[in-house]
């Protein structure tokens, strides 16, 4: 039984699928009414979106490497969940342009032996940056392919050295009322904040990122750094981070405080257990099909079992979804 909430901003409605399903032809149709009319504005926001970062020298870890056809950059940098900026698809690379990454820190707190704040600079030479790409599932139904340059988020906790009380790793993103309107609603409580197990923030392919496409991140698409944790639902990445805490006790993560009947702290892919509202049995790839081509099916934790399946041994994942 779903529970009620206040009916001013309800998390459920932000991206009903009859909405996202037709956001593409939408923005195709204002697009073409926009050149067509010869409005500005619309060819501003089309130059920021289409703006290239800066390039990393990095290596392609062919183990990381899925063979799916990468999505295109633009539909990467264009079509976009980050709510700071606003809940439509694409609010980010509309609002992210004023959002100020430099300087930038990330300070490391909690049950650590070696809490410590780190610059931008520290944090990309404490290991070979490698290309990897990965599959991309959000819990909305659709789907990317994404080439992320970053590497094991392992590496930093070895830094730090973890106490034997840090059986949790908590991300939180950063909060800049100036710059990101969408802060001014209620659809979440701010900061927004994420975590993992600690054997989920040690599983090698769990990425601290720092660019995509061999670029450094635009600001839609969580810079400077972000984390992503590919057999996991999106939200569970969480972008443009300015703490890592190691704690105790699970968090509440910000999407399990909105609507924990719909949003689970695992969050991992799982094509048998739906969402309350549509299947997660299959989903769209993003530039991909057309609007009215099948869908793929949905692989079980996003075709990374292999690797990640042992994690839940004896874990009943309909319960901890």
């Amino acid at each position: 039984m779903l529970i009620r909430r206040p009916s001013d901003v309800l998390p459920s409605e932000i991206t009903p699928e009859a909405v996202y399903r037709d956001r593409r032809r939408l923005m195709l149709q204002a697009g073409l009414a926009a050149s067509a009319m010869g409005l500005a504005g619309w060819a501003d926001r089309q130059a920021f979106a289409q703006t290239t970062g800066v390039k990393l020298a990095a290596q392609r870890n062919g183990a990381f490497v899925v063979m799916d056809k990468p999505t295109s950059q633009k539909d990467v940098t264009t079509y976009n969940n980050f709510y700071e900026f606003g809940t439509d698809k694409g609010d980010p690379s509309d609002y992210a342009g004023r959002f100020r990454t430099s300087p930038w820190t990330i300070a490391i707190e909690g049950e650590v032996k070696k809490p410590q704040v780190l610059s931008l600079d520290d944090l990309r030479k404490l290991a070979p940056l490698e290309e990897r790409v990965y599959r991309l599932r959000c819990v909305e139904g659709w789907s990317m392919v994404i080439p992320w340059t970053g590497y094991s988020l392992a590496a930093l906790i070895r830094r730090v050295e973890p106490t034997g009380n840090a059986r949790f790793v908590e991300f939180v993103t950063a909060v800049q009322p100036d710059t990101m309107p969408g802060l001014r609603t209620r659809v979440l409580d701010w900061p927004y904040v994420e975590a993992l197990r600690m054997d989920e923030a040690m599983q090698p392919l769990t990425l601290l990122t720092f660019g995509v496409y061999g670029e450094t991140l635009p600001n839609q698409n969580g810079a400077p750094v972000r984390v992503v944790v590919p057999w996991k639902y999106g939200f569970k990445s969480g972008k443009s981070l300015v703490k890592i805490r190691f704690v105790e006790k699970q968090p509440v993560t910000s999407w399990v405080k909105a609507a924990p009947q719909e949003y689970g702290f695992y969050a991992n892919v799982n094509p048998n257990v739906p969402h309350p509202r549509w299947s997660q049995a299959s989903e769209r790839r993003i530039g991909e099909d057309g609007l009215f081509s099948p869908k793929r099916k949905t692989l079980m934790f996003n075709g990374y079992g292999d690797q990640v399946a042992s994690l839940y041994a004896g874990m009943d994942l309909a319960r901890d979804y």
